[in-house]
């Protein structure tokens, strides 16, 4: 059997797009003649898909910026911490977090001499928030101090722009100097340059010996407005009791499996936990904190999805009796284009047109008012915008998916309708 000449399959592909053109003209004309009854069935849709995107919109936004706030570290680095790095759980569950010992400095020394495939290995506690105070400017309450030592910078990727961070002489001697983040050194410092200059925070005095370069701000924040002092300076000061340390390592890209197992096993070791019980301290990296939180938006992605599908199926339902209205109504237009010629496919294709049409109507201005409500919470936090492509076209697929669908019953019901009883019809 020879298969039929090009020119008649370019005439077959021709009149099929001329048929889909002019039952989508019928259908907006259609629409068109019932403003008020268009307008109402579609909101169910409007409704439901403006509330997947809107979420969806929200979520990206925030997930765009969170991934960046917690992407802190730098490359080929994890940290060990008493506490996980991000806890979506209730307080029972962080109840067994509050019963671990601390990490303490003796621990930190002991992995920074045991460690032998990490690159540099840096202990850092956090200190204080409060007010710095230089002979030209205070500052708003609102500064971190926080207490490192020389491995710390390259691991939170802190780049020097001026003077130099801190030294191990700085750290063994426990001396009273700091390194300022960018934002801190301006508001201190808006003369000149704060290299060599006397800061005070909680009342007592630090000589500056570096500025860092600036990092910018995430979620409205600003992560330059901390002070960085040797951590036995810190300990020494705030005390050591209650506070525990966090431990950051760096290592080369080939070694990074090896020496996240090499630091638990020196920490296993030094903190005695017995064989076959589970670690008493957390390992995490910026991968591992993105991918726990990915999970958690996950749920909530889903469950907005599910809530938004109901909203969308009672839409369809409302679609399918407004078609259903409309076939009895237009019983006699349907008779007159039977009498002159049209099969029962181009009467369903009609209103499975005007199904999909009404459903997409609803669907892109739902999209469209989706978009414009997730990025508020953008301009809000002022950060960049976002836009959910992959959930667009997500939302817009299942628009067509329930006009196919809802509109497929009355199609059929209006192709069958007897040609002769549809002329009588009055």
């Amino acid at each position: 059997m020879t298969p039929p000449p090009a020119r008649s399959r370019r005439g077959v592909g021709a009149f099929l797009r001329a048929e889909i053109k002019e039952s989508f003209m019928m259908a907006m004309n259609a629409l068109t003649a019932h403003k008020l009854r268009s307008a109402l069935t579609l909101l169910g849709v409007l409704v439901g898909v403006f509330s997947i995107i809107v979420v969806m919109t929200a979520v990206r936004v925030l997930q765009s910026n969170i991934e960046k706030e917690l992407s802190q570290l730098g490359s080929n680095t994890f940290q060990v911490r008493k506490w996980p790095g991000v806890y979506f759980g209730g307080p029972e569950g962080f109840e067994k977090f509050w019963r671990r010992k601390n990490i303490t400095l003796a621990q930190g020394h002991r992995v920074m001499e045991r460690a032998t495939l990490a690159r540099s290995v840096g202990l850092e506690s956090y200190l204080s928030t409060g007010e710095a105070l230089s002979r030209y400017q205070e500052t708003p309450p609102n500064v971190n101090l926080i207490g490192g030592t020389p491995g710390s910078f390259p691991a939170r990727n802190w780049i020097v722009a001026e003077g130099r961070s801190l030294t191990e002489t700085d750290v063994d001697s426990a001396h009273d100097v700091c390194v300022l983040g960018h934002k801190l050194a301006t508001l201190l410092f808006p003369f000149g340059s704060a290299l060599g200059d006397r800061i005070k925070f909680d009342g007592i005095g630090y000589t500056v010996v570096g500025v860092l370069e600036t990092k910018g701000n995430a979620l409205g924040g600003d992560q330059d407005n901390f002070a960085v002092i040797p951590v036995t300076t810190g300990l020494n000061r705030y005390g050591r009791i209650w506070r525990s340390l966090s431990i950051l390592v760096q290592t080369d890209p080939g070694l990074y499996d090896d020496t996240v197992e090499q630091v638990r096993g020196i920490l296993r070791a030094v903190r005695k936990v017995p064989p076959g019980a589970e670690d008493d301290f957390e390992i995490f990296s910026n991968d591992s904190l993105i991918a726990q939180f990915n999970n958690f938006t996950m749920t909530v992605r889903i469950g907005v999805a599910v809530i938004s599908s109901i909203a969308l199926l009672a839409a369809g339902v409302g679609i399918m009796n407004i078609m259903l209205v409309s076939v009895t109504e237009r019983t006699r237009e349907i008779g007159i284009r039977r009498a002159i010629g049209a099969k029962k496919r181009n009467i369903m294709v009609q209103f499975i047109m005007e199904a999909v049409v009404l459903c997409e109507v609803g669907g892109v201005i739902g999209v469209l008012l989706g978009i414009a409500g997730g990025n508020a919470a953008a301009y809000w936090l002022k950060v960049p915008p976002a836009i959910p492509v992959d959930w667009v076209v997500i939302g817009l697929s299942i628009c067509s998916l329930v006009g196919i669908l809802f509109g497929t019953y009355p199609a059929f019901k209006a192709a069958n309708l007897d040609p002769i009883e549809s002329l009588r019809y009055e």
